[in-house]
């Protein structure tokens, strides 16, 4: 089994980016992906515990919503990142701003 977590900062303030909807999908054996969890990130810009099964997955974060609420413009409506969880424990952190934004494989 896998886990997933991630933790969203906006870059621009240096704060947790609170009320970010996340969506986990997994690569089904038709070539689809097929949703497994979504949620919104807590005060402190946090999702996690999101157990799956091994395999491809895609993670995606509706940023333009995100940044509509706060009054911003944004050059990026939705970041996805597409990421191969094997057994254990994936934190995939993502740092943004209205025209930037960066990831990593966390811990």
């Amino acid at each position: 089994m896998s886990s997933v977590s991630s933790h969203v900062l906006d870059s621009t303030t240096g704060r947790p980016a609170a009320g970010v909807h996340l969506t986990l999908s997994r690569l089904d054996a038709d070539g689809a992906f097929t949703v497994v969890h979504s949620g919104l990130t807590d005060a402190d810009g946090r999702v996690g515990g999101w157990n799956t099964a091994p395999g491809l997955h895609r993670l995606r974060f509706d940023t333009g919503d995100w940044f509509a609420a706060k009054g911003a413009d944004t050059f990026y409506p939705e970041v996805e990142i597409v990421f191969t969880a094997d057994d254990g424990h994936h934190h995939v952190p993502l740092l943004l701003s209205p025209f930037a934004y960066s990831t990593y494989r966390g811990s």
